[in-house]
């Protein structure tokens, strides 16, 4: 009687090719577009067919990025967001493969002059696709100084979660 054994074998590879680093002297880099507004994040019907906003900033960069990284490389071109206690809020602007247009993800907050959880975050570790967009909320320190100053996560239609300016309710009739 003989017996046959089949077996097999999944192989993953993405996981590591995100965290292994990129040699820059022999890695050419991607062209990141880059969006930055003062306080909050810009609205994504900003983004379609071919529009972006006008405040773009280009930075030629790699997948090993850090947001730390370009944390500093946003304040070298702004003098506003130089200031100690300045938040950075990240969000990636990807195309929507279930409707037309983009959405807006967060992935991650940075501080000027504070080391956070954030910080190391990479641009592979995120899930960056070349032609992806980075839209960043500069919010100065006088802005966020008092807590709930800051505004939270954004909600899907592209508004601010718990920033009681969302649609008006009507009146009860009575």
């Amino acid at each position: 009687m003989s017996s046959d054994v089949v077996g097999s074998m999944v192989v993953v590879e993405g996981k590591a090719d995100s965290e292994k680093p990129v040699d820059r002297e022999k890695t050419c880099p991607l062209l990141l577009r880059v969006f930055c507004c003062t306080g909050r994040h810009h609205n994504i019907s900003e983004y379609g067919r071919g529009i972006v906003p006008t405040n773009e900033l280009q930075i030629y960069t790699w997948m090993d990025a850090t947001l730390r990284e370009l944390t500093s490389l946003v304040k070298e071109v702004n003098p506003d967001a130089r200031r100690k206690g300045t938040f950075f809020d990240f969000s990636l602007v990807t195309p929507n493969i279930h409707a037309p247009g983009y959405r807006m993800r967060e992935i991650g907050t940075t501080c000027s002059g504070q080391r956070g959880a954030d910080d190391s975050k990479t641009l592979g570790q995120v899930r960056f696709i070349i032609g992806d967009y980075l839209d960043i909320s500069i919010t100065p320190p006088h802005l966020a100084q008092r807590p709930g100053m800051r505004l939270g996560p954004m909600d899907r239609f592209g508004g601010y979660r718990d920033d009681r300016m969302g649609p008006m309710r009507r009146p009860r009739q009575y």
